[in-house]
Protein backbone atom coordinates (compact mmCIF):
# COMPACT_ATOMS: atom_id res chain seq x y z
CA UNK A 1 0.00 0.00 0.00
CA UNK A 2 3.13 2.26 0.87
CA UNK A 3 4.47 2.02 -2.92
CA UNK A 4 0.79 2.45 -4.38
CA UNK A 5 0.94 5.75 -2.20
CA UNK A 6 4.26 6.57 -3.10
CA UNK A 7 3.43 5.66 -7.21
CA UNK A 8 0.36 7.83 -6.97
CA UNK A 9 2.15 10.81 -4.93
CA UNK A 10 4.98 11.05 -7.59
CA UNK A 11 2.68 10.96 -10.30
CA UNK A 12 0.80 13.74 -8.72
CA UNK A 13 4.11 15.86 -8.13
CA UNK A 14 5.07 15.29 -11.98
CA UNK A 15 1.61 16.53 -13.03
CA UNK A 16 2.49 19.27 -11.08
CA UNK A 17 5.18 20.37 -12.37
CA UNK A 18 4.50 19.85 -16.08
CA UNK A 19 1.55 22.13 -15.56
CA UNK A 20 3.96 25.03 -13.99
CA UNK A 21 6.71 24.30 -17.28
CA UNK A 22 4.01 24.88 -19.63
CA UNK A 23 2.64 27.81 -17.58
CA UNK A 24 5.61 29.81 -17.62
CA UNK A 25 6.36 29.03 -21.47
CA UNK A 26 3.17 30.81 -21.58
CA UNK A 27 3.80 34.01 -20.05
CA UNK A 28 5.54 36.87 -21.22
CA UNK A 29 3.94 35.12 -25.29
CA UNK A 30 2.12 36.63 -27.45
CA UNK A 31 -1.65 35.50 -27.30
CA UNK A 32 -4.67 37.01 -28.77
CA UNK A 33 -6.67 39.80 -27.00
CA UNK A 34 -9.19 38.43 -24.98
CA UNK A 35 -11.89 40.67 -26.09
CA UNK A 36 -12.27 42.61 -22.80
CA UNK A 37 -9.88 45.32 -24.45
CA UNK A 38 -11.15 48.88 -24.24
CA UNK A 39 -12.12 49.02 -27.93
CA UNK A 40 -11.74 52.49 -28.15
CA UNK A 41 -7.71 52.37 -26.44
CA UNK A 42 -7.18 49.45 -28.98
CA UNK A 43 -8.46 52.12 -31.64
CA UNK A 44 -6.44 54.99 -30.65
CA UNK A 45 -3.32 53.20 -30.44
CA UNK A 46 -3.86 51.94 -34.08
CA UNK A 47 -4.56 55.57 -35.11
CA UNK A 48 -1.21 56.49 -32.99
CA UNK A 49 0.69 53.59 -35.02
CA UNK A 50 -0.08 55.33 -38.18
CA UNK A 51 0.18 59.15 -37.10
CA UNK A 52 3.75 57.90 -36.50
CA UNK A 53 4.21 55.75 -39.32
CA UNK A 54 3.42 58.83 -41.25
CA UNK A 55 5.39 61.39 -39.70
CA UNK A 56 8.84 59.07 -39.75
CA UNK A 57 8.15 58.16 -43.41
CA UNK A 58 6.51 61.46 -44.54
CA UNK A 59 3.62 58.89 -45.91
CA UNK A 60 -0.15 60.03 -46.00
CA UNK A 61 -1.44 56.54 -44.94
CA UNK A 62 -5.13 56.68 -43.61
CA UNK A 63 -6.33 54.38 -41.08
CA UNK A 64 -9.69 52.67 -42.10
CA UNK A 65 -10.17 49.82 -38.89
CA UNK A 66 -8.66 47.80 -36.65
CA UNK A 67 -8.63 44.01 -37.82
CA UNK A 68 -6.56 41.72 -35.02
CA UNK A 69 -5.46 42.81 -32.01
CA UNK A 70 -2.45 40.52 -29.96
CA UNK A 71 -0.64 40.90 -27.23
CA UNK A 72 2.13 40.40 -25.11
CA UNK A 73 2.75 41.34 -21.51
CA UNK A 74 6.30 42.52 -20.68
CA UNK A 75 7.49 45.58 -18.76
CA UNK A 76 4.23 47.16 -19.79
CA UNK A 77 1.84 45.58 -22.67
CA UNK A 78 3.43 45.58 -26.57
CA UNK A 79 0.13 45.10 -28.87
CA UNK A 80 0.88 43.79 -32.10
CA UNK A 81 -2.66 45.42 -34.07
CA UNK A 82 -3.09 44.35 -37.76
CA UNK A 83 -5.27 46.76 -39.41
CA UNK A 84 -6.59 48.26 -42.58
CA UNK A 85 -5.27 51.52 -43.68
CA UNK A 86 -5.39 53.50 -47.29
CA UNK A 87 -2.29 54.37 -49.48
CA UNK A 88 -3.00 56.55 -52.46
CA UNK A 89 -6.58 55.04 -52.41
CA UNK A 90 -5.40 51.73 -52.54
CA UNK A 91 -6.02 49.99 -49.31
CA UNK A 92 -3.46 47.74 -47.77
CA UNK A 93 -3.27 45.46 -44.34
CA UNK A 94 -0.23 46.93 -41.63
CA UNK A 95 1.15 45.59 -38.66
CA UNK A 96 1.97 48.23 -36.18
CA UNK A 97 3.86 47.09 -32.80
CA UNK A 98 3.40 49.45 -29.77
CA UNK A 99 5.15 48.93 -26.46
CA UNK A 100 3.22 51.28 -23.39
CA UNK A 101 3.86 51.71 -20.37
CA UNK A 102 0.46 53.48 -19.06
CA UNK A 103 1.61 54.09 -15.39
CA UNK A 104 4.80 56.35 -17.12
CA UNK A 105 2.25 57.68 -19.56
CA UNK A 106 4.43 56.13 -22.67
CA UNK A 107 3.54 54.76 -25.61
CA UNK A 108 6.55 53.74 -28.23
CA UNK A 109 5.67 52.41 -31.96
CA UNK A 110 8.23 50.26 -32.63
CA UNK A 111 7.36 48.51 -35.99
CA UNK A 112 4.69 49.43 -38.41
CA UNK A 113 4.99 47.05 -41.58
CA UNK A 114 2.42 45.74 -44.74
CA UNK A 115 1.19 42.49 -44.54
CA UNK A 116 1.42 40.17 -47.44
CA UNK A 117 3.03 41.59 -50.46
CA UNK A 118 1.68 45.02 -50.40
CA UNK A 119 5.12 47.08 -51.62
CA UNK A 120 5.20 49.59 -48.38
CA UNK A 121 8.11 50.80 -46.70
CA UNK A 122 8.22 49.57 -43.23
CA UNK A 123 9.28 51.81 -40.27
CA UNK A 124 10.83 51.39 -36.86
Amino acid sequence: MKIKASVLVLVLYCVCIANSVIEMATVGGIHDSDGSQNALEIENLARFAVDEHNKKQNTLLEFNGVVKVRQQVVAGTIYYITLDATDGGKKNKYEAKIWVKPWLNFKELQEFKPIGDEPATASA
